[in-house]
């Protein structure tokens, strides 16, 4: 099954939240909002997924 729209673009905003994260951890060493961040922004694709899934 080829990625619809939606998951081609909430993998692309987890790769730019990623980076984010690693560029304000090192340049800043802050772990807390960062990791709520990665955890948060990374999560958009589970969730797409599983409500994906469930359709088929």
């Amino acid at each position: 099954m080829p990625d619809s729209i939606l998951r081609c673009k909430s993998k692309d905003f987890a790769k730019q939240i990623v980076f984010l994260c690693r560029d304000v951890k090192s340049k800043y060493k802050e772990s807390v909002l960062t990791n709520q961040l990665l955890r948060s922004g990374t999560s958009i694709g589970a969730n797409i997924h599983e409500a994906q899934s469930e359709e088929c």
